[in-house]
């Protein structure tokens, strides 16, 4: 099975996800789902991580963490192994109790943080289990303890409760934070726009800009072996634009001008080459972000171009110190 990608350093934050294996119901009765919360309390201390939201759902559990130390991994092995054990024992069972490994997506700052914590907090309103009244009353979430204790060391909200609407770890302030998630909860397109459908999938959220950044920082694990394929798409994505705004700014153009620029214009085509020799940016990702027609179109275009240029100068380097009419189309 293909291992996820795993980026840790200090202080990151994460919105981590596992499901148990073949979707089977983990946490269904209320003892399974409580030696899980126990688990939980015990790892913060063990592995100093700060806890800003949890939920536990009966197939799937959700954890909006911070890593002072970069130790995700030693973590979370630590966590899911011991509860395996637990409830194997219980069960006297074998076999492996989560679906694969856990999804650790980066989160980029408090703000985007925000925005996880509530899609957490609102997973069993989204679920039907409770109403939004009654989504603090919930007995395996993070928002029950915070709102009415006890909280256990390592569970935290300052940071991401002030960033999300200005409120303060107090009485007042969770009055105003439930009245934010029950306005959130009632309309849809609302959270649509917080990214509530990306929250699950993919590897970073944040900026596209930040997560440009990230990718270009991290960029030999894009390469690594074995990391799933939509996984190193988003996390190649990343760095591929990070390098086409660099060219566009070197021509002095912008995306906005390659979508109104003729398909076949002479700049686009030598940017395209430029991506392609330095990133191996794939040719429908160049199409479609210079509006440069079909992927085919796009490929024969480069072909040609290449032996052209080839032929009027074979030493030289592609690069955009070539002016654009000296392109041939």
């Amino acid at each position: 099975m293909a291992r996820k990608l795993r980026i840790q350093y200090e202080g990151a934050l994460y919105h981590v996800i596992n499901r148990g294996n073949y979707r089977r119901d983990v946490f269904s009765s209320p003892g399974a789902a409580q030696a899980f919360v126990e688990l939980l309390g015990e790892a913060l201390p063990r592995f100093g991580w700060r806890l800003h939201a949890f939920v536990i759902m009966r197939n799937h559990f959700h954890l909006a963490l911070e890593t002072p130390d970069p130790n995700l991994v030693d973590g979370m092995h630590w966590l899911q192994s011991s509860y395996a054990t637990r409830f194997n024992r219980f069960r006297q069972e074998r076999g492996h109790l989560f679906q694969g490994r856990y999804q650790a997506i980066l989160v980029e700052d408090f703000t985007a943080m925000g925005r996880v914590v509530d899609y957490i907090h609102l997973n069993p309103v989204r679920a039907a289990i409770v109403p939004v009244e009654q989504v603090a009353a919930f007995r395996w979430s993070s928002l029950l303890r915070f709102v009415k204790g006890p909280r256990f060391p390592g569970l935290v909200a300052a940071e991401w409760l002030a960033k999300r609407g200005g409120w303060g770890d107090t009485t007042d302030g969770w009055r105003g934070y439930l009245g934010h998630l029950a306005a959130l909860s009632a309309n849809s397109e609302r959270q649509k726009e917080e990214g509530f459908e990306g929250f699950d999938r993919g590897w970073a959220i944040g900026t596209s800009g930040w997560r440009r950044a990230l990718a270009k920082d991290h960029a030999d694990r894009a390469l690594h072996p074995g990391i799933e394929a939509d996984e190193v798409r988003s996390f190649k994505a990343a760095r591929w634009s990070d390098r086409l705004d660099s060219l566009l700014s070197e021509a002095g153009q912008t995306l906005a001008g390659a979508a109104g620029a003729p398909k076949g214009a002479g700049w686009k085509l030598t940017i395209a080459l430029r991506l392609r020799q330095e990133t191996g940016a794939s040719v429908k990702w160049i199409a479609e972000q210079l509006g440069m027609g079909s992927p085919e179109t796009v490929r024969s275009r480069l072909s040609k171009a290449k032996r052209q240029r080839a032929k009027a100068a074979p030493t030289s380097v592609i690069g955009l110190d070539r002016q654009p009419e000296k392109v041939l189309v």
